[in-house]
């Protein structure tokens, strides 16, 4: 069993919210994606990271990780919510030390931050990140929570495994895990201190 967690990045949404035809995870940032600034800064923790995803998305992040990092799942289970992508990532690296959930939607999640909630998983069942008490993501899980995992269904995402177990906050100066990309407002918030830095 290995004994590191695995970051599992959601990435099969549908996104509606941002625009009826254009994909918020395909949007440009930094250089890259939105997903794919998600996934550098997750890879750059050194942890596996398995981008539980659809067939649409998969060449946002194909160049940075190998098919064997990609679930991929189809239309119909993507559809099914949160709760069935976390799930389907557990069962498919079920010799994890413990699971990292973050979406694909929160770029600005820096990679210590990461391995800051990695670490305290190793200790704790459930661990998340918060910055000035605010809970935010990634949400950790211990590799003991497998089996109820891998049974979570629908948009509840893992709130009830929160609730059942006691979950520590794992304080971080990174207002990043409680930004997500939600609508082009919240995109272009993203942006703006990138086009000053680019200016300046």
């Amino acid at each position: 069993m290995n004994t590191s967690p695995t970051i599992v990045v959601l990435a099969a949404g549908q996104g509606t919210r941002f625009h009826p035809t254009r994909h918020k995870l395909e949007q440009p940032l930094d250089g890259s994606t939105v997903l794919g600034t998600t996934v550098a800064h997750a890879l750059q923790t050194g942890l596996r990271v398995l981008v539980v995803t659809t067939g649409r998305l998969v060449p946002l992040v194909l160049p940075q990780l190998g098919l064997r990092d990609l679930l991929v799942l189809d239309e119909a289970n993507a559809q099914r919510g949160m709760g069935h992508s976390i799930a389907a990532g557990v069962r498919d690296s079920p010799d994890s030390g413990g699971w990292l959930v973050l979406p694909g939607d929160m770029p600005r999640v820096r990679p210590q931050t990461m391995a800051a909630v990695a670490q305290s998983v190793a200790l704790h069942a459930v661990a998340y990140a918060q910055h000035g008490g605010r809970r935010g993501h990634p949400v950790g899980f211990a590799a003991e929570l497998y089996s109820e995992l891998a049974s979570l269904q629908g948009d509840e995402g893992a709130r009830r495994l929160l609730a059942r177990y006691p979950a520590v906050g794992v304080e971080v100066d990174d207002d990043g895990v409680l930004v997500d990309v939600d609508t082009e407002d919240d995109l272009d918030s993203l942006r703006r201190p990138l086009r000053r830095a680019a200016a300046g």
